[in-house]
């Protein structure tokens, strides 16, 4: 599913345009983003937790001169499922 799709599924559920339901889906998605930025965590109850993370400076190699290059510390982001999703998952895979 892409943003597209995930657009249409919102408006269908929410019987509405499709332009409200981009309007909503670019609420959260911001609303996420500013969240980690200000918070470095983001709980959705029964979805899961969105986290800031750092990422160490580490000696990487280069594929191509097999080279070691430094790579600089960065910031990422990481998703844990809540439990509730997991079992979800789960039964739909059975």
């Amino acid at each position: 599913m892409n943003k597209t799709d995930l657009i249409e599924v919102v408006a269908s559920q929410l019987e509405s345009s499709k332009t409200d339901a981009s309007k909503a889906i670019e609420a959260v998605i911001h609303a996420i983003s500013d969240g980690l930025t200000k918070d470095e965590k983001v709980a959705i109850s029964g979805f899961g937790t969105f986290t800031k993370k750092k990422r160490s400076a580490r000696t990487g190699m280069n594929p191509a001169t097999k080279q070691p290059i430094q790579i600089n510390e960065s910031t990422t982001c990481s998703f844990r499922p809540s439990q509730q999703l997991k079992e979800n998952l789960h039964a739909q895979a059975s």
